[in-house]
């Protein structure tokens, strides 16, 4: 009504011409849209095909289809007479099709974007578990896939996808199981879309539980502010409406405010909306009497009847009115060229004329945008987002909250002001909506195998990672010097550790070392101020000395292995320690043999007597001695110790330490040592019962079983440790096997000098041996 007043005031316009317009009812249902259409055909009176009593009236174009369906079900019988059909729904790419309707036109702009700002929507409020529900249509069917594969894109997860039918006979059933498929879902977003028709499958009469606790997103073409259908909507209260961009269109306000149905007295439909909205009787012939206010203006009704502002569906209705008045414009100025009007009457206009002008139409509206067909239109549109509120006096409103504009740069398409939202009655504040809680710091995200994205567990972060924030699908490594706090939820220095001289540790094992280390000082005293006894000149007192010697250097050699690592200690920790226990192996082992050379050389013309008192043992020691210590110059020259830093053995400390180099020469070097140990414990143990009263055989056999059994239980045990413990363990070994050399072969000799000197006569082993 307001577009063709508005041509018909526009001198350059169809000048000469006055515009006019029939209004017929469009019903839900094939049979009756034909029906309404075959009578627009004929005319007032009987429908009879191919005849219309029309004379003077004819149309010759048709603005309709709100939705596809009434579209195509008009198109079936407008197109056998090929007449336009300008359409102002949702664009359907179907409809597109020149050859399946080659008379249909679309003036909505394609939606392709409004997939992604409902998207970007989702994310800002962080809503990953939504709800789908869509008309079952194809155009319905195209939006669906297109959400969802931009879903699937950010991460956003479908928490159900339903269809809502309409017009079949089965409408109480599936909405008792839409309604149960709403109550089982913990989706707390939903988004609707399709168009008005769809509201007469949700013809409620009071609000379903399902319904509360939701927030709902659409589209402004399921227009839930037109509750004139009975539908109960306060349970969509907050409700966030994504509506094309329009523009002011001068004069439409006021337009609405100053007409009543004075102005259009032979339109029925006007005085039926009058009488229901201002609840009056001013009926078309008044026979009744006006008792509707004179004064009744539409700006004073609510938004369910009535929106001032021009709705997005009804910019587009006034641009295809203006799209037609253009090709008819267009065609009059080319025919007036060929031919002129008979009497001014355009009974020359017929329908199919009109198409190839309304193909290739564009003009400026009044609100100065440029108008072509949606088939010509860029596919990304803008959008306005509003927020629907009602109250308790049963009046609403749509409140303008952000937009979305498709071609701004990126970041800066999507806006909303959050705190003009309305939320819907049940929340009161922006609440999230996931089918899994957000994992808490110190855990990550843990996808389940066949479920979404979205439904996942929590577990731990691993070994050595933290999470410091909500949600986070991957755990992050501590820096090298940085470990994980009991809840691993943030990274703490690491503290520097070895062992230190300082500690409880430290002072133990050098303090043992220092004490053995006086204790064989004191033995070699001993043993040397007695050194003409038989008990000592026994089995080589030299070997004695060199061994006394040796183990008391061992003790302190372990001192190396306590304090801060430098690269001095580092040289000199394990090729001491080599050196010294093969000089103390080989000894005794020279020892051993001297046992079985003094026994042979006591037979009768043996030629061992002259091995006996030489300086074979102290070769054999040199000798042993001279391997170990090339082993350790080729282990220095070749990849020496070096200081060193451990981080990852253990979690919270920062291990200083001496890296052996080669593992190689390492293991020579102990394998050496460990091979001199089991040749001596060989020859003691087979000379353990020859017969001598000073026998040292059995003392060596059991102090060689004794290192034996430190050495093999410390190769585990060093390999199982990490850090100052590791040292430890290997500090320990040195002290404890050399104690056991000492205090197996050493110790019962100075019992028998110091306590029971007798025994260390030659009086006593002439009379012992006798015996």
């Amino acid at each position: 009504m307001f577009a063709v007043e508005e041509i018909n005031r526009n001198t350059k316009l169809l000048p000469n011409i006055t515009l006019g317009f029939q209004i017929f009812n469009a019903h839900h249902n094939e049979d009756r849209t034909l029906e309404s259409s075959l009578v627009w055909l004929s005319g007032q009176g009987e429908t009879i095909p191919n005849y219309s009593c029309e004379r003077l009236s004819k149309s010759i174009v048709v603005i309709g289809g709100a939705t596809s369906e009434l579209t195509i079900s008009m198109e079936t019988l407008l197109e056998l007479y090929r007449f336009p059909q300008v359409t102002y729904g949702l664009f359907d790419p179907l409809l597109s099709d020149p050859v399946q309707f080659p008379s249909v036109y679309q003036m909505a702009s394609r939606d392709t974007s409004l997939p992604v700002a409902m998207v970007r929507l989702m994310l800002h409020f962080k809503w990953t578990w939504v709800g789908l529900i869509a008309s079952d249509d194809s155009r319905s069917d195209k939006f669906l896939r297109d959400l969802q594969e931009e879903m699937v894109k950010n991460d956003v997860c479908v928490a159900f996808i339903h269809r809502l039918f309409t017009g079949s006979t089965e409408d109480i059933h599936h909405y008792s199981y839409f309604l149960n498929k709403l109550s089982l879902s913990t989706a707390k977003v939903i988004v609707i879309y399709g168009n008005t028709d769809t509201l007469l499958t949700l013809r409620i009469s009071r609000v379903p539980r399902a319904f509360l606790n939701r927030m709902w997103i659409t589209s402004s073409q399921w227009n839930i502010a037109k509750n004139s259908l009975n539908i109960f909507f306060d349970h969509f209260h907050g409700a966030l409406i994504f509506a094309d961009q329009t523009s002011k269109i001068p004069g439409f306000k006021h337009f609405l405010k100053t007409i009543n149905p004075d102005k259009y007295p032979e339109d029925i439909f006007f005085h039926i909306f009058w009488n229901s909205a201002f609840g009056c009787t001013f009926t078309i012939r008044k026979i009744d009497g006006a008792v509707c206010s004179p004064n009744s203006s539409l700006d004073t009704l609510r938004l369910s009847y009535i929106d001032l502002t021009m709705s997005d569906q009804s910019y587009t209705v006034y641009n295809a009115v203006y799209a037609v008045a253009w090709a008819l414009h267009e065609m009059f100025l080319v025919t007036s060229e060929m031919e002129s009007n008979r009497n001014g009457n355009n009974s020359g206009t017929y329908p199919w004329k009109l198409h190839s002008f309304l193909k290739n139409i564009q003009f400026n509206n009044s609100a100065g945008n440029l108008e072509v067909l949606a088939e010509k239109k860029n596919s990304f549109a803008n959008y306005d987002i509003f927020n629907y509120v009602t109250f308790d006096n049963d009046t609403e409103v749509l409140v303008k909250v952000g937009e979305f504009i498709s071609e701004a740069p990126l970041g800066q398409e999507f806006t909303i002001q959050q705190k003009a939202i309305v939320w819907p009655r049940t929340w009161g504040e922006p609440l999230p909506s996931r089918c899994s809680k957000v994992c808490s710091p110190g855990f990550h995200i843990k996808a389940l195998e066949g479920k979404p994205v979205c439904c996942f567990d929590c577990a731990p972060c691993p070994q050595g990672q933290i999470s410091n924030q909500t949600g986070k699908v991957q755990c992050m490594k501590c820096p090298e010097d940085q470990y994980p706090n009991r809840e691993r939820i943030q990274c703490l220095p690491k503290s520097v550790t070895f062992l230190a001289y300082e500690e409880n540790l430290g002072i133990a094992l050098a303090s043992i070392a220092a004490s053995f280390s006086l204790l064989t000082a004191l033995v070699l005293w001993v043993f040397v101020k007695h050194r003409d006894t038989p008990i000592v000149k026994a089995n080589n007192r030299d070997l004695s000395y060199l061994l006394l010697f040796s183990l008391s250097l061992c003790f302190l050699c372990s001192l190396f292995f306590i304090g801060r690592p430098s690269a001095a200690n580092c040289l000199l920790r394990q090729t001491t320690f080599g050196v010294m226990f093969t000089v103390a192996i080989s000894s005794i082992l020279a020892k051993t043999i001297t046992v079985v050379l003094a026994f042979r050389a006591t037979r009768p013309g043996s030629r061992s007597i002259k091995w006996v008192g030489s300086r074979a043992p102290i070769s054999l020691v040199v000798f042993c001695t001279f391997i170990q210590v090339t082993l350790c110059a080729m282990w220095l020259f070749l990849s020496p110790p070096f200081p060193d830093v451990d981080t990852h053995s253990d979690p919270e400390h920062i291990i200083l330490e001496c890296n052996e180099g080669s593992l190689i020469a390492f293991y020579s070097v102990l394998g050496y040592i460990a091979f001199l140990a089991l040749g001596s414990f060989t020859v003691a143990f087979l000379a353990r019962n020859l017969p001598d009263t000073f026998n040292e055989a059995k003392f060596i056999t059991f102090s060689m079983l004794v290192f034996c059994s430190v050495w093999v239980s410390f190769l585990p045990t060093y390999q199982s440790t990490k850090g100052k413990m590791m040292v430890a363990v290997e500090v320990f070994s040195i002290l404890s096997s050399s104690a056991g050399l000492l205090g197996c072969i050493f110790i019962p000799k100075c019992y028998v000098i110091l306590v029971q000197p007798q025994k260390n006569t030659k009086k006593f082993l002439k009379n012992n041996t006798i015996s």
